[in-house]
């Protein structure tokens, strides 16, 4: 893992700034490329191939290419094969990029697995080529003025070019005040874009074009048993782990109590025997209940028993919060809503003392169908197939049913993920509020046309939308701001493939979720885990909220004079009500943080009004 850097005309001085910036993400050493046409800045941190001769920026064998790689190919080894005869310089992933497009072209690029963003400039055609992973795991950042380009693999890195503008994309501003996050190709800084997983970004003769390279074939369902399923299920598990675990350096596990993470850490123990394991919990005062607030905590504590792993703790408290929630926004580059994001980066600097790397369970739920919104959509299905005057009926008799009367597409998806209206409207100002924006975001990208059974569309555009652009963002961001490498094996590309093939009747059901991933591992995880009702990883952001210490420093937050760009977005009054509300006992805590989320970042990188 690393950080590219880079733009389109030759500024040694500008690029060294980018890399300074970006300087967290690669601690083992810093390098740059810089021709009239092109700078091309790298840290790194060195995970395959210590020596000198992986580093970065890497020329290929005549020199005519060049490449600034984050990431890892874990297929290299295969593709090193295929390639032949080669006069190999290094042991490196990275040249096998380069030698893979030296032979195959841009063909090349859908032949990789892993987790990849990279920038390959041709000396000779004065080309750039900008490249994202189908899965979306590494970030890639872009802003085009007309002529000139500029990317990396941080926002904070192309802010370094001061005449790039520090203002609030309004369309995004929409986008997350509704489901709490920025959706791609947005960013919450106007003109600055996200390259979309499986792109290629192609800068010639100062225009660009991005086109997709990554268009893989659905798979029909497969026909097979359950138990046949289940079982090529838990091999392909086990192998995506297996291949992951290459590295030079100590490689651990992110433990929480759920099957996700527990089921790598299965798959890990088969083939590297001890493993360490790393789990964050939460300080409470006497009385707290340690059930609610580290159920999962404690659960990781007794899997990683089970499986005799060297488990490092630690805790998070509410004196260190805002700290930590300032720093994380700071890292994650746009305004985050989420309270996980503070034991996120604890974590992460805590790992980071015994290892380089760590695995996750990232992407189980979207996979494999985790989460009750799944199950909700599937009830909502059945009832709308009652006859519209007696599902009418039912509605006034007793009006919670109103909420599974919603049709699939647009509406239910925002019954589910976005913050309703009632809540948003008498806190932002007229003149910023834009009630459809959202829908029509949605509705252009996902659900045109909605399919049926709908619950599978429901999956794919978690796993293409909040995935990539909330969850994967976070475990990137969060884990490189410690130079720590973060791996995902359940989105290893064949296991994406395989997922894709299962029928959803065996990924959720009324009663039940993720119900293949949970008969793969049976037997081979405690029963007790497989029982457990599902969490998501937790936060107690709410209650922290009414904490003294976290309290005041919401009061100072939440204020107009905070922060000039965001003065005018909200009625502030109404704001501080809300705060206050929620202090005394009410639940207001998902508005509160995401505007919080939103006036720290707007601060923290001098957004400005105009």
């Amino acid at each position: 893992m690393c950080s590219i850097n880079g733009f389109t005309w030759g500024d040694e001085d500008l690029i060294k700034r980018m890399n300074r910036v970006t300087a967290h993400r690669g601690p083992d050493g810093t390098g740059m490329f810089v021709e009239s046409g092109i700078s091309l800045g790298h840290n790194r941190l060195a995970i395959i191939d210590l020596s000198s001769a992986g580093t970065q920026p890497m020329k290929g064998r005549d020199e005519r290419f060049v490449i600034s790689f984050n990431g890892e190919i874990y297929n290299y080894r295969e593709l090193k094969k295929e390639l032949g005869n080669v006069p190999w310089k290094s042991e490196s992933d990275t040249e096998v990029i380069l030698a893979a497009y030296e032979a195959w072209g841009e063909s090349a690029f859908a032949r990789l697995e892993g987790i990849f963003a990279f920038a390959l400039w041709d000396t000779r055609e004065q080309k750039l080529l900008l490249v994202r992973d189908p899965a979306g795991v590494k970030p890639l950042y872009y802003h085009f003025d007309g002529t000139r380009l500029v990317f990396s693999s941080e926002i904070k890195a192309i802010l370094e070019h001061t005449h790039i503008p520090r203002r609030i994309d309004p369309l995004s501003l929409d986008l997350y005040l509704r489901v709490l996050y920025t959706p791609a190709p947005l960013t919450m800084f106007e003109g600055i874009r996200k390259l979309l997983p499986g792109a290629v970004l192609s800068f010639k003769n100062g225009s660009y074009s991005v086109a997709t390279f990554a268009k893989r074939k659905p798979k029909s369902l497969s026909q097979k048993s359950r138990k046949e399923l289940a079982r090529e299920l838990r091999d392909k598990t086990h192998e995506s782990v297996k291949r992951q675990l290459m590295s030079d350096r100590p490689v651990g596990l992110y433990l929480s109590g759920g099957i996700d993470s527990s089921a790598v850490l299965e798959s890990m123990a088969r083939v590297s025997g001890k493993v360490e394991t790393f789990s964050v919990g939460f300080e409470l005062k006497e009385g707290e209940q340690q059930e609610k607030f580290n159920a999962d905590f404690l659960l990781a504590r007794e899997t990683a028993k089970r499986f005799g792993t060297k488990h490092h703790e630690v805790l998070v408290g509410p004196d260190e919060a805002m700290q930590l929630f300032e720093e994380a926004i700071y890292h994650l580059d746009e305004p985050s809503a989420n309270a996980t994001i503070i034991p996120m980066l604890k974590l992460a600097r805590f790992a980071k003392e015994k290892v380089a790397v760590v695995l996750g369970g990232d992407g189980g739920d979207e996979l494999f169908g985790g989460y009750e919104r799944y199950q909700l959509s599937l009830l909502s299905s059945l009832y709308r197939r009652f006859p519209a005057a007696l599902r009418s009926l039912c509605d006034g008799i007793l009006p919670p049913l109103r909420k599974l009367d919603t049709a699939p597409g647009i509406e239910r998806f925002a019954q589910f993920h976005f913050l309703k209206e009632h809540e948003l409207l008498p806190l932002i100002s007229k003149k910023a509020y834009h009630p459809h924006t959202a829908h029509d975001f949605f509705i252009e990208h996902f659900f045109t046309p909605v399919r049926e059974p709908f619950e599978t569309q429901f999956l794919e555009t978690d796993r293409h939308s909040w995935l990539v652009d909330e969850s994967l963002l976070r475990s990137d961001k969060l884990s490189m701001a410690a130079g720590l490498e973060a791996r995902v094996p359940l989105l290893d590309l064949p296991l994406i493939d395989f997922a894709g093939t299962i029928p959803l009747h065996y990924k959720v059901s009324l009663r039940r979720t993720k119900i293949m991933l949970k008969e793969a591992f049976r037997g081979s995880l405690p029963d007790t885990l497989l029982r457990q009702p599902k969490r998501g990883w937790f936060s107690p952001g709410a209650k922290w909220l009414r904490y003294p210490q976290v309290a005041d420093a919401a009061r100072k937050i939440l204020s107009k004079d905070y922060s000039p760009a965001t003065k005018d977005l909200f009625d502030w009054d109404a704001v501080g009500k809300r705060l206050e509300a929620h202090i005394s006992g009410e639940y207001h805590a998902t508005i509160l943080l995401a505007l919080i989320g939103l006036q720290v970042w707007a601060k923290r990188f001098d957004i400005t009004k105009d």
